[in-house]
């Protein structure tokens, strides 16, 4: 056979092949038009119960187990969970678009958790600062709000810790995001800035690439790595560490890519509301406690849990700022309140504690 009569049979099967896949969007799109107008007698239900809580946590991660559970490729795990959460936003979009607050301004890698966990159909409210995002929501003015927790390189936020000592809110949710950090600027050259700008905790994930790359450079830190981002778009003299968002929002060139020292350098966000979330299936609790002042005060705390079989995942202590000394103590462990092992290792644990504070049980995070 010529080569004409191959590349006329090449044509002919992709040509076949397209219409096969234009016949399947069709479906596909018929599929979450229903799907859509499902959620939406969903939501007329509830208006008619007296009902107004649209979104349920366990139940969007509850799908998405299910979703992963049922993929055997070629997509990705990531790509397919981040097309059905665009699919669950648009439609949770129809029966009420939500408010979400997050420690900004735009750009920011807490803006980036909330849009992965929550879609891109809601409305993100960039704040100045952890306890503003944490107000937002206890005002009503927000449905839900993002803030960091922690960091697998640099630790606890601690600003974070000490907001849940005085607030109502509770934990809804969990957030992991896998933090690349870009270094950015308006020059043509990296290496004739005069300084680099950040937030702290990334000038401190990047510190041994900023060793051997910038030596000589000043470190400046600043309240965000989008405002870093949004200095150094106005100063060619700057350079600024920060991702791609910020880099697409404030036209920054990218000098250098995956900066930060470890590449599995990922943050843990929690989503804050009003409201308890129903067991999932596959959760976690958060406490915050305090211990009697005697010798082994610590261990009794931790007895409760062990006994019950209940595994302890993270311990923070903090200042309780109630008086010199006083220690408070943040725990995750695994499991949900409703859980009766969970359950009969808190009514425990009560007893033995001189403050015992739960801050919410939620789905551990998916992807």
């Amino acid at each position: 056979m010529n080569r004409k009569g191959t590349n006329d049979d090449a044509a002919a099967r992709i040509e076949n092949l397209r219409e096969r896949i234009d016949t399947l969007d069709e479906k596909v799109q018929a599929l979450i038009s229903e799907r859509a107008r499902l959620a939406l007698k969903i939501a007329e239900t509830k208006q008619r119960e007296g009902g107004n809580n649209f979104y349920r946590p366990e139940r969007e991660a509850g799908v998405l187990r299910q979703v992963l559970a049922r993929n055997k490729g070629p997509l990705t795990d990531e790509a397919i969970a981040r097309l059905f959460r665009e699919i669950m936003s648009a439609c949770l979009a129809l029966e009420s678009r939500m408010r979400i607050a997050f420690l900004g301004p735009e750009g920011t890698f807490t803006q980036e958790a909330a849009l992965k966990h929550f879609g891109q159909f809601v409305d993100t409210v960039p704040l100045a600062a952890i306890d503003e995002v944490f107000r937002e929501v206890e005002s009503g003015n927000a449905h839900f709000g993002l803030v960091p927790i922690e960091n697998s390189t640099e630790g606890v936020i601690n600003h974070t810790l000490d907001m849940f000592m005085m607030s109502p809110l509770k934990i809804c949710g969990e957030v992991e995001l896998r933090i690349h950090h870009h270094l950015l600027g308006k020059g043509n050259d990296p290496h004739s800035a005069k300084r680099v700008v950040s937030h702290q905790q990334s000038l401190a994930q990047c510190r041994e690439w900023l060793d051997a790359n910038l030596p000589g450079i000043e470190r400046v830190t600043a309240a965000s790595n989008a405002e870093a981002a949004r200095m150094a778009a106005a100063d060619v003299s700057l350079n600024a560490i920060a991702g791609d968002t910020a880099a697409r929002l404030y036209g920054l060139k990218i000098f250098a890519n995956n900066i930060e020292d470890r590449p599995d350098n990922t943050t843990r966000f929690l989503v804050i509301g009003t409201a308890d979330t129903a067991p999932s299936g596959n959760d976690k609790t958060s406490l915050l406690l305090s211990s009697r002042n005697r010798p082994g005060a610590l261990q009794r705390l931790l007895t409760p849990l062990a006994k019950n079989g209940i595994n302890m995942t993270r311990i923070e202590s903090r200042p309780s700022h109630q008086s010199m000394w006083e220690y408070v103590f943040f725990i995750d462990v695994d499991g949900h309140v409703k859980d009766r092992k969970v359950a009969k290792a808190l009514a425990e644990l009560e007893k033995e504690a001189a403050f015992l504070k739960r801050l919410g049980s939620y789905p551990k995070a998916v992807l």
